[in-house]
């Protein structure tokens, strides 16, 4: 029995000192700053975060896990949009606000944790450093915590770095999808050759040998661009700002051809292991290209890649395969809005 005495004895001592070091020597709350620069306008930048469904997409906190459910309250971005979300894999939940807004200036966003009525304050601010670069700030207030549970603030800032640096890869990669659509579509200009470099892509999709008789190519092309727009977001989770314009190759003359092969892919930012085998990773190498904008019938395509050969022969220049970017999703039934890209070389 009195052996059972010390050991309580022990135990109550334990328990006071470590409450006293919490106490005198652990602050309650925890406030910190993390900064972080993007090679992004500020404008996209700000729009990534004060839209909570674009925000989901990008942080970590809610990429990284599989299993977590949101759910999106009106309105759904600026000052007022809110989310509540559950995980029941890491048995947490937890509900977000966006409290106040100045636009392309700062955020201050309200996070309530597994049922905490104190919330984590989460100041963002925003300053642009040029045309193309902007400087984010995170200014974090953690919430008060209890004696016995403030030993949690000696890795919460180590925890909320760590996400803010897997999120801003996310992020990246989320824009650069985003401007290159941008920027693709503002170069548009139909019916006109110009010469490009085009960089190296990384580009998850399907190999293809299929009929050339009527619209039977294009019907194919179609419906394999469903599979693997299915297989990307679907099987792989991938958000569309999260991956590029679809990209048909092929060889330059084959259309005179009645049987066509191609790989149709959509452009991502990284490998990763895949558990279906219709799909492959293609990587397709740098070039420079004689590119002609097209919109119309996709049989009437003919014309701009004949356009393409001649102007290559006419200037030596020997040329490898074609590349077809769908700058607007393939559809049945419908005209295309595409770029041809020939690769051209001494």
């Amino acid at each position: 029995m009195r052996f059972f005495k010390i050991i309580a004895v022990l135990i109550v001592l334990m328990i006071g000192a470590y409450a006293a070091s919490m106490y005198y020597f652990v602050d309650e709350s925890k406030d910190f700053r993390i900064e972080k620069e993007i090679d992004y306008p500020v404008e996209k930048v700000f729009s990534q975060f004060n839209n909570l469904q674009h925000f989901t997409r990008w942080n970590n906190f809610f990429t990284g896990s599989p299993t977590i459910d949101i759910d999106y309250y009106t309105p759904y971005e600026g000052q007022g949009s809110s989310i509540s979300y559950t995980d029941p894999k890491n048995e947490t939940n937890g509900e977000m606000f966006i409290r106040y807004e100045n636009p392309n200036k700062t955020l201050r966003y309200q996070l309530f944790e597994n049922r905490n009525e104190s919330p984590t304050l989460v100041d963002v601010k925003f300053k642009a450093l040029s045309a193309q670069k902007t400087k984010i700030t995170w200014i974090v207030h953690t919430p008060k915590l209890s004696v016995l549970k403030r030993v949690g603030n000696f890795w919460t800032e180590d925890r909320f770095s760590e996400n803010i640096d897997k999120s801003m890869v996310n992020l990246k990669n989320s824009l650069g999808n985003k401007v290159e659509k941008d920027n693709q579509m503002a170069a548009i200009k139909y019916d006109s050759i110009m010469v490009e470099n085009e960089e190296e892509k990384l580009l998850l999709g399907i190999n293809v040998s299929t009929s050339n008789k009527k619209d039977a190519l294009y019907r194919n092309i179609v419906m394999n661009y469903n599979k693997i727009y299915t297989y990307t977001t679907m099987d792989l989770g991938k958000k569309d700002d999260e991956f590029g314009f679809p990209v048909l190759i092929t060889d330059a003359d084959n259309y005179k051809d009645k049987e066509v092969s191609y790989f149709l892919g959509i452009p991502l930012s990284k490998k990763f292991g895949i558990t279906d085998n219709n799909f492959s990773f293609r990587t397709q190498n740098p070039t420079q290209n004689y590119v002609m904008y097209y919109k119309g019938n996709y049989e009437a395509r003919v014309k701009a890649l004949q356009q393409l050969i001649q102007k290559a022969k006419k200037d030596e220049m020997r040329f490898n395969d074609i590349r077809q970017t769908f700058l607007e999703r393939p559809a049945e039934d419908q005209e295309v809005n595409m770029k041809l890209s020939l690769s051209v070389f001494k």
